[in-house]
């Protein structure tokens, strides 16, 4: 009797509410993740000014998250793929709540530096495993669309929190914009009963009966005979960091690791500092918190959008002419002065960015095989932390200097040229996605011959 493809029955699998649940849950943590992103950006005005905070000291305070969620991202990445996405998860998700909303109750920076690293290590374990649980369970033709979607909600929680602190920060202060964290570890009972273990984790760990409930709400016609057991996911030997330098895979890699520490380099230095940077060209410090609502918007539809063509198109294609958008938009921002077209290209600028990060995490664990998934982008996510800390620390050095208006933009824009570069060289022929369909294309030959 024939044994089950555990990832066929999924690929071909048609959208329906199981997928609609994993994509809402998975998008309702990452709304909380770009939440945390954009709030410090949003208070940091107000916090230089109580706590006398220069600008170099604010973009190292800004920066200890952004090494924890490093950490976090190379730590629980690999973790994930020997114990399970969903416990994880949950435990990355206890961890950034508790300490964002105790961050609404510190008194100095060393106390709020400190939270701030602890919360990012949540945080970064949190993003490669929504974005490789979200990949198993999406349907072949929609993986793409509906990693994008879900990532989107990153940049409505960029917007929810420039939006509340237009609406919050005047009447209850710049504390309360953190006690809104808590609310994930309120709902954490709900995604414990509701979100669904990684299926090649339950096929590892032989829970057959799990499996078999799962599928079910995947493909609704789906049957198993108890002697019918499931095809074996074949694992490459070695540790599972090693694997991603494998098989024709290393240079990949490292091209994959440069290009994430340019987009977030982008990302963490404009969402830090982009209310900064217009308030320094004569603009109130309102409307540099509506710039910062419409980068996090842009970011939506460049996400949405961009994960659209990927999934009809060579998705590396689709990333670099996105990378090349972000040079050309923060260029033209830097010379330009009419306040609807500047909305215009910070729009861009956002769906360039973010956006293109978002593209970058769907196509990336896609290249990488299941069994390395988390771990693949787990690195690179951790590996690329290195520019999202180098980020608020470039930006506050260019604000301690002073430089004109169009020179601090074009700072920031040179690094999208630069990943579009290094995504030239990614080798496609190698990834996980170009390696099955050429499997299948030999079997359906051999069944030709038969």
């Amino acid at each position: 009797m024939n044994s089950i493809n555990l990832s066929r029955i999924i690929d071909e699998s048609k959208f329906n509410r199981f997928h609609a649940s994993v994509v809402f849950w998975c998008a309702f943590i990452m709304i909380f993740d770009g939440y945390d992103l954009v709030v410090y950006g949003s208070v940091l005005p107000v916090l230089m000014q109580e706590w006398d905070l220069t600008s170099t000291q604010a973009g190292t305070l800004g920066s200890a998250a952004l090494f924890g969620m490093m950490l976090g991202a190379l730590i629980f990445g690999p973790l994930a793929d020997k114990m399970g996405r969903k416990s994880v998860m949950l435990t990355c998700i206890a961890i950034f709540s508790l300490f964002t909303a105790l961050l609404g109750f510190t008194n100095g920076p060393l106390e709020f530096g400190i939270f701030r690293f602890i919360a990012g290590l949540g945080l970064g374990g949190i993003m490669p495993n929504t974005v490789a649980l979200m990949t198993e369970y999406s349907p072949k033709s929609l993986k793409s669309v509906l990693v994008s979607v879900m990532f989107s909600g990153y940049s409505v929680g960029g917007m929810m929190a420039a939006g509340f602190a237009i609406v919050m920060m005047g009447q209850f202060g710049w504390r309360s914009l953190f006690f809104v964290g808590i609310l994930p570890l309120l709902l954490l009972p709900i995604m414990y009963k509701t979100l669904p273990e990684s299926p090649r984790f339950l096929l590892i760990k032989n829970q057959p009966s799990k499996l078999d409930s799962i599928l079910r709400k995947v493909e609704p016609l789906y049957t198993r005979n108890e002697n019918q057991g499931f095809e074996q996911i074949k694992s490459e030997p070695g540790a599972t960091v090693a694997k991603l330098f494998k098989n024709g895979r290393a240079f990949s890699t490292v091209m994959f690791w440069i290009t994430f520490f340019m987009c977030l380099l982008m990302i963490y230095g404009l969402n830090t500092w982009l209310p900064n940077l217009m308030t320094g060209a004569g603009l109130s410090v309102g409307s540099g918190l509506m710039f910062l609502f419409v980068l996090n918007f842009g970011a939506v539809l460049g996400a949405i959008f961009g994960g659209w063509m990927a999934d009809k198109w060579d998705p590396r294609t689709v990333l670099i002419v996105f990378f090349i958008s972000a040079g050309v938009s923060l260029t033209l921002i830097g010379f330009l002065e009419n306040i609807i077209i500047l909305n215009i290209l910070v729009g861009i600028a956002g769906a360039s960015t973010i956006g293109t990060q978002i593209i970058c995490n769907s196509y990336i664990s896609q290249y990488y095989p299941t069994e390395m998934r988390s771990s693949g982008l787990g690195w690179a996510l951790g590996i690329g932390r290195l520019g999202a800390i180098a980020g608020p620390l470039m930006g506050g050095f260019l604000f301690s200097m002073s430089l004109p208006y169009h020179q601090n933009f074009l700072v920031f824009a040179i690094p999208g040229i630069i990943g579009a570069i290094t995504l030239l060289f990614v080798q496609e022929k190698y990834s996980a996605r170009k390696v099955n369909e050429s499997f299948i294309e030999e079997q359906s030959e051999i069944s030709n011959i038969q």
